[in-house]
């Protein structure tokens, strides 16, 4: 059970950011915060798929995590979710046509191999 919870908070996660930063880049940015600029933002959030879907799969693995927390330790809930590092890292390349250099390719490695060492 442990397992899959872990694949279900890193999918959702991933899934969830991706989702996000597509919508917010539809949604363009912000370039004033007073109250009608702000009121304007939320209200084309509260319009934009992506974003409520995204804002649904985060939700889903915050409540995964959760579950997770109850039946395993944090030590080994939190690094075990970080493969989500390379996940998004692809996804962002791929879907999203980001330029991702090698240091970045580099970095998540790293990360999900410091990871996977700890789970040793």
């Amino acid at each position: 059970m442990k397992w899959i919870l872990v694949g279900i908070i890193a999918v959702c996660n991933t899934l969830g950011d991706v989702l996000n930063t597509a919508g917010m880049k539809r949604q363009g940015e912000v370039e004033e915060l007073g109250p009608r600029s702000l009121a304007h933002m939320i209200a084309g959030i509260f319009r934009n798929p992506l974003v409520l879907g995204g804002l649904a799969a985060l939700a889903v693995s915050f409540f995964a995590l959760l579950s997770l927390l109850s039946i395993a330790s944090v030590s080994f809930a939190i690094p075990a979710t970080a493969v989500s590092y390379l996940l998004e890292t692809a996804l962002a390349k791929y879907v999203l046509k980001e330029s991702v250099t090698w240091r970045r390719w580099a970095g998540a490695t790293l990360a999900a191999c410091g990871v996977f060492m700890l789970q040793m």
